[in-house]
């Protein structure tokens, strides 16, 4: 029974779990879309989301200490100042009065070699 368990396990155990969910974030916020198999995508889409409702709300914060303690929780999940300042900085203006929804995930194909099935994973945009 799966009773409670809400993470996409992708095959991983756990640290390599994390880390290969914070590269796909990096290179989500760096490029903008990235290709990966669709059970990444899905597994990185709620990581990214909730990274980007901090990132919204530090853009939003009145207080500067409210800014810094959330800027520095989307740092403890990404690990790169730089990228960190880009997503509160560039990507979250753009998304400021959005409730939810900011990446798609658009199925590709299947991968060459062994077939695994391919997705699209990018930021959303404005109409």
């Amino acid at each position: 029974m799966r009773h409670r368990v809400k993470k996409h396990r992708i095959g991983r155990y756990g640290s390599h779990r994390r880390a290969t969910l914070r590269n796909l974030a990096r290179e989500i916020i760096k490029h903008g879309s990235i290709l990966t198999t669709t059970a990444k995508a899905k597994a990185v889409q709620s990581f990214f989301e909730k990274l980007m409702t901090k990132a919204i709300k530090a853009k939003k914060a009145d207080k500067k200490e409210v800014s810094v303690a959330l800027r520095r929780e989307i740092f403890k999940a990404i690990g790169d100042r730089r990228l960190v300042n880009k997503l509160v900085d560039e990507i979250a203006p753009k998304f400021l009065e959005r409730p939810g929804g900011y990446t798609a995930i658009y199925k590709v194909g299947p991968r060459r070699g062994d077939g695994a099935e391919m997705s699209l994973i990018k930021l959303v945009e404005e109409e």
